[in-house]
This record gives C-alpha cells, sequence and structure tokens, in this order.
C-alpha cells in the first residue's frame, strides 16, 4: 500500500493520502499536519531524538478522497495547521483543512486527533473565541463582529476609543489597525482601506492599553497549565508570537537558533511569568470547552483601570524562542513526553478496534 511521501531534509514534500484497510491495523504512527516551514523544526528534532514513528504531513498541494474510509493512515494525528496560512499564499489550505477533519472525524477509523475540528473552528475565529468567552463569563474587550468595512464607523458606536479593525482570521496581526478617534476611522473607511481578510469577517474593538507594555500569554499542554510568558511591546506592534520574540527582558539576545527562522526584527522582550491561579483556572476552561489540547491564550490588564481582559485564544501553539534560558525547561522535552504517552494510547485504541 503506497505510503505518505515526505523527506525530513530542508522544505518538506507533497504528501498523499493512503489506502487503508479497515480490517488491519494501523501502524503506530505519529503525524503531523502543518503548513509552515520552519515553526516547528524543534519539535520534529525532539521527535527524532526520540526515535519516534512519525510523518510531516505538508498541507500544500495535499488531497484526500472523501469517499475513502481512512484518509490518514497513521493512528495520531497532530493538527499544527496555521490561520495566518493566508499571508503565504495558501488562504485555500484553511477551509481546507477544516474539510480534511471533518471528514476523518465522521469515520470510525479515524486516526485519534489532537486541536481537531472543534479547537480548528475556534483557532480560525475570532469572533468565536469572544463568543466562546461570553459564553463562560469571562472578560473581554467590548467588540462588534462586521462583514462590511464599510460599516465599521456604524460598529465603532458606543466603544471607547482608541479602537482597532482586525480580520476574523488572524495571523501574526496581519491586517490590524488601530484607530484614535471616530473620524479617522470614518476616513479610512470611506477611502476603502480596511482589510478584513480571508472569510471577509472582522472585529470593531476597542483597544486596551496594556499595564506596563506587558500581554500575558499563558500555554496549556493535554488542557493543564503548562507555562506562562510576558511579553513587552510598545503597544504599535500587533504580532506577538513568541516564537518571533527574540530578547529577554533583561536585554539579553536569546540564541538565534531557537528562534523562527523567518522572525521579524522588532522591539519585543520577553521573560517567564506566574500568573494569578484564577487565571489559569480560566485558561483552562476556555481550552477544555474549545477542544484545545495544546495552545495558549493571550490576555492583558487596563493600564487604566487594572481590569483584566482576555483578547485571544491560540489552538496552535508556537512556544517561546530559547525555552530553557526564558523558563528555565525545555518545553518541547515536555511536549515530546506528552504525544508518546498519547501514540502509545492511540496505537493500543486502534489495536482494540482492529481486532
Amino acid at each position: 500500500m503506497p505510503g505518505l511521501l515526505s523527506t525530513r531534509e530542508g522544505a518538506f514534500s507533497f504528501s498523499r493520502h493512503a489506502l487503508t484497510s479497515t480490517s488491519m491495523p494501523r501502524p503506530e504512527k505519529l503525524q503531523i499536519l502543518y503548513e509552515h516551514p520552519h515553526w516547528f523544526r524543534p519539535l520534529f528534532a525532539e521527535l527524532d531524538r526520540r526515535g519516534l514513528p512519525w510523518e510531516p504531513v505538508q498541507i500544500a498541494g495535499h488531497t484526500f478522497d472523501p469517499g475513502e474510509e481512512a484518509p490518514l493512515d497513521g493512528t495520531l494525528l497532530f493538527n499544527r495547521m496555521s490561520p495566518s496560512a493566508w499571508l503565504r499564499g495558501l488562504g485555500s489550505a484553511i477551509p481546507y483543512t477544516t474539510h480534511l477533519l471533518d471528514r476523518l472525524e465522521s469515520t470510525p477509523s479515524a486516526p485519534r486527533i489532537i486541536n481537531g475540528a472543534r479547537a480548528w473552528a475556534t483557532e480560525i475565529s475570532k469572533a468565536s473565541q469572544l463568543g466562546l468567552l461570553s459564553r463562560l463569563g469571562l472578560p473581554f474587550p467590548a467588540a462588534r463582529v462586521i462583514h462590511d468595512p464599510a460599516s465599521a464607523p456604524r460598529a465603532a458606536a458606543g466603544l471607547r476609543f482608541p479602537v482597532v479593525v482586525k480580520p476574523n482570521v488572524g495571523g501574526s496581526g496581519a491586517g490590524v489597525r488601530r484607530f484614535e478617534a471616530s473620524e479617522a476611522l470614518e476616513a479610512a473607511a470611506h477611502a476603502g482601506e480596511l482589510d478584513l481578510g480571508l472569510d471577509g469577517t472582522g472585529l470593531v474593538q476597542e483597544y486596551i492599553p496594556a499595564e506596563e507594555g506587558r500581554i500575558v500569554r499563558v500555554e496549556t499542554l493535554g488542557g493543564r497549565f503548562l507555562y506562562a510568558i510576558a511579553i513587552y511591546s510598545s503597544g504599535d506592534d500587533f504580532n506577538l508570537c513568541p516564537a518571533d520574540v527574540c530578547r529577554s527582558r533583561g536585554g539579553a539576545e536569546l540564541q538565534r537558533s531557537a528562534c523562527a527562522l523567518d522572525a521579524p526584527s522588532n522591539d519585543l522582550s520577553v521573560e517567564a511569568f506566574t500568573p494569578p491561579p484564577a487565571v489559569i483556572e480560566a485558561v483552562e476552561r476556555m481550552t477544555r470547552e474549545a477542544g484545545i489540547e495544546i495552545g495558549g491564550v493571550e490576555y492583558l490588564v487596563d493600564s487604566r483601570d487594572g481590569s483584566l481582559h482576555y483578547y485571544d485564544i491560540n489552538a496552535l501553539s508556537n512556544f517561546v524562542a530559547d525555552g530553557p534560558t526564558v523558563l528555565g525547561f525545555d518545553p518541547f522535552e515536555r511536549l515530546g513526553d506528552w504525544l508518546e504517552q498519547e501514540l502509545k494510547g492511540s496505537s493500543a485504541n486502534a489495536r482494540r478496534r482492529a481486532s
């Protein structure tokens, strides 16, 4: 039977689905669905170090047969697709991933999927994230959802300025614009300068000035708190990807090899941070409700009144660069431990289904 075609040298190649008989046990294998060419090299290296059976499944060019019982042939699938793929010419891969995950989850012989369809649906919709926070009674910056850029000034009525306009499908801060006054927003809307991104939907949301210029990102693994970091920004940079922050709070440069290869030059700095227990509990609640087994949640404290606001829920978690220096441990080792146990469990379940 043909298997997934892949290479672990340099860029990863096109991966095809494999024909799998439901009467045969699946091979013990972790497959990683991804798009970004650099972000996951530390993870891949950790899996190789452990000698785990794994294969990359690069989304570019991928196809599947909706009539096939098992479009992928591993026992465990780790979804690492990024909503920012549309910034790299792969916008079509975002709805494609939705279709693929839906198909996989609809069959009894599906692999165990980490961050499956429900997590992915939350990842690719900021409107859905705010809806989740509202259902859980958790605080977030006041916002309006729009689909017509011309309606942004009207939607901003009653909001406290400054406001930001941001695409519903996120990605490295792309398309986010800040407006200090209603007149500036009106002018931008009239000039056709507002871009709502991939799905033509966006948010008009109150901009919250962060206390000490600090936003906090809380990472979870297996639905439990893993670590938190504080990222310090001037407030003018909306790309707060932790893998792109290559300087510690004390000013020391982090190991460049630990940063994303295409990390932009910026003035961000990072340090380990301990959130209040109530925040940790809230983050675990929201990721559990979203079906996110590994992910990150970002929040900040309003410098004007000390109120806390959650504003971003991520199923795609890029760990902080140079974790041993910033955190005192390597989060990829913790992830490797967890994936190794999940692979064993999914393989045992697959053998039981086949017997």
